[in-house]
């Protein structure tokens, strides 16, 4: 494949930073005494992990902890209650590992740990046995979790996954192989598309990731392979400088040269993700091996709750040669009280950022919540003679008789996610108890 010009990009070898090295980052980077034993406390709960590249080319060290990148890859005071907090940081002064495990097992159970029914309605079943690995919510959609998969280069504050993360085999979801997904996939030949997602797919070597993906092109049904992945912003060397960044290449041209159309579902959080020429580059170098590249992240306080953030951002991927595609809604899990945008508020940032966009901008779709149901777009906010409220549409749904779906809700401007919203009284039967089902999950 053509090797895009690489000479003036330095091969550096990926190293993640966790919770024992907060005090050499601390050290190199001037982090404030109160702020280092905040990311201590709340990381025994919440995952951290993070990389040289984000410390050194994308957090602004001048404007800590404000900054929209330290924000997001380091815990922050307020994404635990503050009797939570107290308690972590009680059972580390005292000592006692079983306090501290007790404390942390708590909290994290209270977090919503698997949202919108990914444990007990999405994982698919053969013959009455669960299927490890993988979640079949959509009729033509399956998601794939390869074992070696389950991490990132770093982690993200707000991510729904957060349980992939925490060291607990028993939230995880993980395939060890392909061999049971090939299987569900041949005798379901309504599935046209896989999602391999994690974690992150692309913390595997070329080899390993190859044992994964080249499988599903012996299934003639699979016409989509997507892979999600934040890579592409916190470690774009694994398609530029990293050793096997050519191989990995050379597999997606195989891949789209088999007749498939192979996604890579790129999270960009914040425009400054695209602001490195190696970011830009790692783009580039997907793009010319065929893959399409598209775009989604959420809508986060603290990070990316600004209209101008948003216009940018999507420009940016518009320029880059990518496809702006979702902007989210926050889901109810982890620290969802400290990153969460009212409904309300959401629409309005989306608004205002769309109606500045280029018309190739205009492929995203947004405020959407992926929620019990499927996925609810907040399409904006309409006066009614019975008040104000919510113009709501289902874009996906487990079952597919919803899909386009239109109904509306009570205007709120504190509601943040679907739970919240009180159906208009006229909203059909079938709607009503689809989102009702999401309130009881």
């Amino acid at each position: 494949m053509s090797q895009l010009a690489l000479s003036s990009f330095e091969t550096v070898r990926f190293r993640a930073h966790g919770p024992r090295q907060i005090d050499e980052i601390a050290k190199r980077y001037g982090l404030p005494a109160d702020v280092r034993e905040t990311v201590r406390v709340v990381s025994e709960v919440l995952p951290f992990r993070v990389n040289e590249y984000v410390l050194s080319q994308l957090v602004d060290w001048d404007n800590i902890p404000h900054d929209p990148i330290f924000q997001l890859v380091f815990p922050q005071r307020g994404m635990l209650a503050a009797e939570d907090e107290s308690a972590v940081a009680r059972a580390l002064k005292s000592g006692s590992r079983p306090e501290l495990r007790a404390a942390v097992g708590e909290i994290r159970a209270r977090l919503n740990p698997h949202p919108s029914g990914q444990r007990e309605l999405n994982v698919p079943s053969d013959d009455g046995v669960a299927l490890p690995g993988m979640q079949h919510k959509y009729r033509e959609t399956v998601l794939y979790f390869p074992g070696h998969g389950q991490t990132c280069h770093s982690y993200c504050t707000y991510c729904f996954r957060w349980a992939q993360f925490v060291g607990d085999a028993d939230l995880r979801f993980a395939a060890p192989n392909p061999d049971r997904l090939i299987d569900y996939l041949c005798k379901h030949p309504e599935v046209s598309d896989v999602l391999v997602t994690g974690g992150d797919p692309m913390v595997m070597t070329t080899e390993r990731l190859r044992s994964h993906l080249e499988p599903l092109l012996a299934v003639e049904s699979v016409r989509t392979i997507r892979i999600g992945t934040k890579s592409v912003a916190y470690w774009p060397h694994r398609f530029v400088t990293d050793q096997d960044a050519d191989d990995v290449l050379s597999l997606f041209e195989k891949i789209v040269d088999s007749g498939r159309n192979l996604a890579v579902m790129a999270h960009f959080s914040h425009p400054r993700e695209l602001e490195t020429d190696l970011a830009r580059r790692a783009v580039a170098r997907i793009r010319a091996s065929g893959a399409l590249v598209y775009c989604q992240a959420p809508l986060i306080a603290h990070v990316n709750d600004d209209a101008q953030v948003w216009n940018e951002l999507w420009c940016a991927e518009l320029a880059a040669g990518a496809v702006p595609y979702y902007m989210f809604v926050e889901r109810d899990t982890g620290p969802h009280e400290y990153f969460k945008v009212p409904l309300a508020d959401a629409v309005t940032i989306f608004q205002d950022a769309y109606r500045a966009l280029p018309g190739l901008a205009r492929t995203v779709r947004g405020p959407v919540m992926s929620a019990t149901p499927g996925k609810v777009a907040v399409d904006g906010v309409v006066d009614t003679p019975q008040g104000r409220q919510f113009q709501l549409r289902m874009l996906q749904a487990r079952d597919p008789r919803l899909v386009g779906r239109s109904f509306r809700a009570r205007y709120s401007p504190d509601a943040a996610w679907v739970d919240a919203l009180e159906l208009d009284p006229d909203t059909p039967s079938d709607l009503v108890a689809a989102v009702n089902g999401a309130r009881t999950t």
